[in-house]
C-alpha cells in the first residue's frame, strides 16, 4: 500500500481534529445546575462500596450527591428496588470521541507503528476524510454528543480525549475528565510526542514544568504505539525520557511497543499506563505488556480508544483486558479489573476525590447493572452496554429504563427526554441534564450527522 507523506508529527492531520491535544489551560466552560430529581431517594441491590463487595445495600441520593451508603435500609427516603448491581460511574481514560461516530473500519494489514496507518490511503479515505466532511456540515459539540450518547448507554459517566472546542460553549453530558472539571483544569493532553522543530515542544515543556509545581496532576501522552521492535517507536521513547516527561503525572498511552524492561523504567519514574488493547490488537497484531506493568507497580487503567479500530464500548474493552492478561500469564481478579475502570482510574485522572467510589459527600455518579451473576465484581466484568439500567451523573437521572426514569426523575416531558429501545429493552435517555431547551435531543443529532454522513454508526448496534 503507498503510505501518505505527512507532515512533522506535531501537525499530524489526525492530531488537527483535537488542537493537537489539551496543551494548555482552557478557559471555564458556561456552567448550569444539573437538571436533579424532585426528592432524595435510595437505590437498594448489591454494592460496590470502596471497602469491597455487598450482597445487599443501600446508596441515598440527595441535591446531586451521595448521601449515604448502608447496609441498613433508610426510613426517611424513598427506596428503589433495583435487583442489580450499583456501583461508580465508569470511566474510558483513552479515546477520540469526535471519530466515535463511524462505525468500525477493518485495517487491511498489521502497521508497524500508528504513522503507518494514518498515513494509509485506506485510513484517509474511511475515516478521515468523512471526519473533514462532519467538521464542515454540522454544527459544533454535534459529534461529541453523539459520542457522549454512546458512552452513556454503556455506563461510562466519565471520558478522555475530546477536543477543547467541543466543550468551549457548555458543560458537557458526560464528564470529560482531562478538561473542565469541578471546577479545575488541571490535566492536559498530547496526541504525538513533539520532535524538536514542532510548535508543540514548548508546550510540552510548559506541562512538565506545571507538574513540578502541582499545576498539572494528570497529562496523557500516546507513546510508542506499535508493534515491539519497531524501530520509530523504541527512538520515540528515547527521547520521551530525554525530555524529562516521564513524570508521577503522565499516563503513557498506548506503549504498546515498549518491553518489558522499558515498562519497568517508567514505573520506577512514577508513570501510568493507559491501555486500550482492542485497538492494538487489530492495528498492530499484538498489545501493551499490560501484566509486566502492573508487575513493575504501574498503575493500569483502560480506554476503548475509539470506535473505528477499538471496543465498541468499555465494557466490551474490560474483556479484551481480562483475556490478554491471563494470556501475558498474569490473570486479574475481578475486583482488580473492575478498579481499573473506576477507583483506579479517578486517581491516574487526579480526580480520586470526587470520582471512582461510592462513598458519602461525593459526586453521584453511578451506574446499575442487571444481575446475572452471585459475586458483584464478576457481574460487572461479564456485563454489556444492555445490561445497563440507570446511569446517574452529579444525582442527575440521564439514562435509565422508562419505568425508573417516570418513577425517579423530574419533568418526564422536556424536550430532550427521549423514549428508545435499547437491545431491546425501553430505555429514557436526557439530554438536556442542564435543564436548557438550547441542547439538542438525540434525535435531532443523528438527523444532523446522517444528513451530512448517511452511513453514521449506530450507537444500539
Amino acid at each position: 500500500m503507498a503510505e501518505r507523506v505527512t507532515s512533522r508529527a506535531g501537525d499530524d492531520p489526525f492530531s488537527k481534529v483535537y488542537g493537537r491535544g489539551v496543551t494548555e489551560e482552557l478557559p471555564p466552560p458556561e456552567t448550569r445546575p444539573r437538571a436533579l430529581p424532585p426528592a432524595p431517594f435510595a437505590l437498594h441491590g448489591a454494592v460496590i462500596t470502596p471497602d469491597g463487595a455487598w450482597d445487599s445495600g443501600f446508596v441515598t441520593v440527595a441535591d446531586g450527591a451521595i448521601d449515604k451508603v448502608s447496609r441498613t435500609e433508610p426510613t426517611d427516603v424513598q427506596v428503589h428496588e433495583t435487583d442489580g448491581v450499583i456501583l461508580p460511574g465508569l470511566l474510558d481514560l483513552h479515546g477520540h470521541p469526535e471519530f466515535n461516530v463511524f462505525a468500525a473500519w477493518e485495517p487491511p494489514e498489521l502497521y508497524a507503528n500508528r504513522y503507518r496507518w494514518r498515513s494509509s490511503d485506506v485510513y484517509h479515505a474511511l475515516v478521515r476524510d468523512p471526519q473533514n466532511v462532519l467538521l464542515t456540515k454540522v454544527p459544533p459539540q454535534t459529534e461529541i454528543r453523539y459520542a457522549e450518547v454512546r458512552a452513556l448507554v454503556g455506563g461510562v459517566t466519565g471520558i478522555q480525549g475530546a477536543s477543547g472546542a467541543s466543550t468551549a460553549n457548555a458543560e458537557p453530558l458526560v464528564r470529560n475528565i482531562d478538561l473542565w472539571a469541578f471546577g479545575s483544569h488541571k490535566a492536559r493532553s498530547m496526541i504525538d510526542l513533539p520532535s524538536a522543530s514542532s510548535r508543540d515542544l514548548p508546550r510540552l515543556q510548559k506541562i512538565i514544568a506545571d507538574i513540578g509545581t502541582g499545576d498539572v496532576t494528570a497529562f496523557y501522552l500516546h507513546l510508542s504505539e506499535g508493534a515491539r521492535g519497531d524501530d520509530r517507536s523504541a527512538t520515540e521513547f528515547q527521547r520521551f525520557l530525554s525530555l524529562g516527561a516521564a513524570t508521577p503525572a503522565t499516563n503513557i498511552i498506548h506503549g504498546s511497543a515498549l518491553s518489558a524492561d522499558d515498562l519497568r523504567t517508567v514505573a520506577g519514574l512514577g508513570c501510568r499506563l493507559v491501555w486500550s488493547p482492542q485497538s492494538n490488537l487489530r492495528l498492530y497484531g499484538e498489545t501493551t505488556l499490560a501484566g509486566e506493568a502492573m508487575a513493575a507497580g504501574m498503575p493500569v487503567a483502560l480506554g476503548a480508544d475509539w470506535l473505528p479500530s477499538g471496543s465498541t464500548s468499555l465494557l466490551a474493552e474490560m474483556k479484551v483486558a481480562r483475556r490478554e492478561f491471563a494470556q501475558q500469564g498474569h490473570p486479574i481478579a475481578a475486583g482488580d479489573l473492575v478498579a481499573m475502570v473506576t477507583s483506579v482510574a479517578a486517581n491516574m485522572a487526579g480526580l480520586s476525590e470526587n470520582l471512582g467510589s461510592l462513598a458519602e459527600g461525593r459526586p453521584a455518579d453511578l451506574v446499575v447493572l442487571e444481575r446475572h451473576h452471585s459475586d458483584p465484581y464478576e457481574n460487572v466484568c461479564l456485563a454489556d452496554p444492555s445490561w445497563v439500567e440507570l446511569v446517574c451523573i452529579g444525582g442527575d437521572i440521564t439514562y435509565a429504563r422508562a419505568d425508573w426514569f417516570a418513577a425517579l426523575s423530574a419533568d418526564a416531558h422536556a424536550p430532550t427526554i427521549e423514549d428508545l429501545i435499547a437491545w431491546g429493552k425501553p430505555m429514557r435517555l436526557d439530554t438536556g441534564y442542564q435543564g436548557g431547551a438550547d441542547v439538542p435531543s438525540l434525535s435531532e443529532v443523528r438527523r444532523l450527522l446522517t444528513d451530512a454522513y448517511p452511513p453514521v454508526g449506530p450507537i444500539f448496534a
